[in-house]
């Protein structure tokens, strides 16, 4: 297939952006791109599909998620970190069936794919049959708590010790990794420091270089993270702990990263430690603000994640790229920190550095995997724009996205999902999420503040 008549940021070394740019797409790789006039004249008897008045992008690469969660969405709004955890969260994830877990997954993905996300880092479901490209982190834990406070447990449903976490997700990725095409990749996804003893970090992180298997960690997200590490013989803080159990390398995705010191900072560059930014989520759970310009300024790679939809309310990567260009600008004072370019590129070819996949995804090159979003301008919102990158950043929500591909595959065309039955799967979250709100016992907490009159 030919796509022609877009506007297209390529994100390719150069930052190339092509007026009136053509695509072409042979099986799941990009075979050329450039002028749709040069291509149209190149590929006479190629099929073609007009993006006229469409700016495509690279597919959005989220480099931190809960598709779990979408089942709770709006469910613990207005609450810091820890009671939300341990007093909604936790206790709902913890009465979870396994169908629940498959309608969130479901729904999680839709929502993904509609709004522009082609990959995403973690969870466990459906990436097959739905089209995504995803690496999926599988629990290591072997302490049910939260800094091992134990004011702060975990609801016993969500409890794994050794055996089920660690050698289960070595299971897993024994039988998923590379699946689907290439599109499924399997990473161990440890819990906070605190809730793996140190011996099974050293554990996880041994077979981790053993195996080429990749690992993802929430770190330093809340103040209560900082002084855990500072309570511990001898103190330490956030990276020289991780440093200590070996968890710091090019293989390692930490994500919030917001309580981290100049030493913190420097050990991750000095590591090619990837950071995962959550901005909506850091701001709506009162967690504090990422150091994004320091970490940038100091070498570290910062990619994107909208965290889960209880803490953002939204799986749209598109709206996190506007807060992410937004936020540190208010705090500094300064309109120039994190332009709407640094933003792209940190959604886009620093999320695929991220997951190791920047040699296939995450620019508009030849040779790269067929992954790319179109997102369509034509609306009173989005006119008119000068800069396509600031139009996209700035202007575009998930909502204006017309057309979704994933390794050469059409999974969204006009704004439907055509590998899966969206009102399907919507009718039966909303179903699931109230149910499981009632068999958690939370069926009236979670309704807000103000009465709800039936």
């Amino acid at each position: 297939m030919l796509y022609t008549h877009a506007t297209i940021i390529t994100v390719n070394t150069n930052r190339d952006i092509f007026i009136n740019g053509a695509i072409l797409v042979r099986g799941n790789l990009i075979a050329d791109v450039g002028k749709s006039a040069d291509l149209i004249q190149k590929y006479p008897e190629e099929e073609s599909y007009s993006l006229e008045g469409h700016i495509v992008i690279p597919g959005l690469i989220s480099t931190h998620m809960h598709t779990a969660q979408t089942l709770l969405r709006g469910a613990a709004d207005d609450l810091e970190l820890v009671s939300w955890l341990c007093e909604r969260i936790w206790v709902l994830q913890g009465n979870f069936t396994p169908e629940d877990g498959y309608a969130a997954a479901r729904i999680s993905i839709a929502e993904m794919l509609k709004t522009g996300t082609t990959c995403f880092l973690e969870s466990m479901v459906t990436v097959s049959e739905s089209g995504i490209r995803g690496c999926l982190g599988k629990i290591v834990m072997d302490i049910g708590s939260y800094a091992k406070d134990p004011k702060w447990a975990m609801h016993p449903g969500l409890v794994e010790d050794r055996s089920t976490s660690l050698l289960g997700a070595l299971k897993m990725w024994e039988k998923w990794d590379g699946k689907a095409n290439d599109r499924i990749r399997v990473w161990f996804g440890a819990r906070t420091p605190g809730g793996v003893s140190e011996a099974l970090y050293r554990e996880m992180t041994a077979l981790s270089r053993e195996n080429a298997i990749p690992i993802t960690m929430h770190c330093a997200e809340v103040k209560a993270d900082r002084e855990f590490f500072a309570s511990l013989t001898p103190p330490q803080t956030p990276m020289s702990f991780c440093d200590n159990v070996g968890l710091l390398g090019p293989s390692t995705v930490l994500v919030h990263m917001v309580h981290l010191d100049d030493g913190d900072i420097a050990k991750l560059a000095a590591t090619n430690t990837h950071v995962a930014h959550c901005p909506t989520s850091n701001a709506k759970l009162a967690s504090g603000i990422c150091r994004v310009p320091e970490l940038l300024d100091a070498g570290v790679n910062v990619g994107l994640g909208t965290d889960g939809a209880p803490c953002n309310n939204t799986n749209d990567l598109m709206q996190e790229m506007k807060l992410a260009a937004i936020i540190h600008k208010a705090k500094s004072y300064d309109p120039t920190l994190v332009p709407a370019e640094t933003v792209l590129e940190m959604a886009t070819i620093n999320g695929a550095k991220a997951l190791g996949l920047d040699e296939c995804i995450g620019s508009l090159e030849v040779g790269k995997k067929a992954d790319f979003v179109a997102v369509d301008m034509r609306k009173v919102h989005l006119q008119p724009y000068f800069s396509p990158v600031s139009a996209i950043v700035y202007s575009a929500t998930g909502g204006d996205v017309r057309m979704v591909v994933v390794d050469g595959k059409i999974l969204v065309e006009d704004g439907k999902l055509k590998t899966m039955d969206e009102e399907e799967i919507w009718k039966e979250g909303e179903k699931r999420g109230h149910e499981i709100a009632e068999r958690a016992g939370l069926g009236e907490k979670v309704k807000g503040r103000w009465p709800v009159i039936a």
